[in-house]
This record gives C-alpha cells, structure tokens and sequence, in this order.
C-alpha cells in the first residue's frame, strides 16, 4: 500500500477540509440525492465554525491525508452512544482508488482499537454502491438499515455498517 501522511487537521485548516468536502459530495452524491439535500447537508456539517467546535470535543477526531503537499483525503470518527463511529470518509475524486480510502480505515480503526472498542460502525446512503463495495473491502457489513428524517424534507436512508474486531 502506498504511504500517505496522515495528521490531524487544525483550526486553520477547516476552510481546506469543508472545499475538499464540497467536491467530494459532488462528485459522490450526484444522482443519488437532490442538490437541493446536498447544499442543505454540506451547510449542517460543513459550516466552518461547526468544524472548528467539532475539533474542540476530546471524543470527536479530524484526520487527513496528504500525498506530499496535496490534501486528497479526510476522515471523522466520534464516540456516538458508546459506540466508535466513523462520520465521515472522502477522497478527492482525482485520488480515488489509489490506497487513501485504506490508509484511512487503518488509521481510524487503529485509534478504535487502542481505545478498547471491540468495533468501529458508519452510515452510508443505500444507493452509494461504490461507498458500499469500498466500506466492504475494508472489512464493513450491514448491521441494519436505518431511516432518519434530517429536516427541511430531507431524509438520509442508510445502511448502518460495522467492523468487529477479533
């Protein structure tokens, strides 16, 4: 697998993470959801002071991941309901397929694991096949599908996936 550096990401750093997200959920979400539910979500998660908060709570983790200079990645995990949670995972579409997605998962479930969690859960939208296959890769499967009213007439219809570790 190739070497990325992964780091946490700081303060400054948000505006990057919520324009690689922007691009991210473009390319992803297209076809899958409006962009109506795509504007409306990236404003609830990716508002630039929310993110700032998030990197304030001693349970909630922003990673990313560089290939030399270039930000092409970023991961979230928090504790939600005792569980170890993986919020968030997208790779720049250019870099896409190339062991970021992997190097990811393996930093993410290391902290799950050290942190004496006995598995590492995430959402993902029921008609995302290329997130499924990849999430199935790393070792994920469906635990139960979920639907959740998000507000302003938006849904999010997601399988819930776990990894357990042995």
């Amino acid at each position: 697998m190739p070497e990325f550096d992964i780091r946490p990401v700081t303060p400054p750093e948000v505006p990057a993470i919520a324009a690689l997200a922007r691009e991210s959920w473009q390319a992803a979400y297209i076809g899958i959801i409006t962009q109506a539910q795509i504007d409306f979500m990236l404003a609830q998660r990716y508002d630039h002071q929310r993110l700032r908060a998030d990197l304030e709570v001693p349970d909630k983790w922003l990673d990313q991941a560089f290939d030399g200079e270039r930000r092409v990645g970023f991961a979230a995990c928090e504790i939600c309901k005792g569980e170890y949670k993986l919020d968030k995972l997208y790779i720049h579409p250019d870099f896409q397929r190339q062991g970021i997605g992997s190097a990811l998962v393996a930093h993410v479930t290391a902290r799950a694991r050290k942190l004496g969690y006995p598995c590492a859960i995430l959402a993902v939208n029921k008609q995302n096949a290329q997130a499924i296959a990849a999430y199935r890769k790393y070792g994920f499967t469906v635990r139960e599908a979920v639907t959740n009213d998000i507000g302003n007439g938006f849904i999010m219809d997601d399988y819930i996936m776990e990894r357990l570790f042995s």
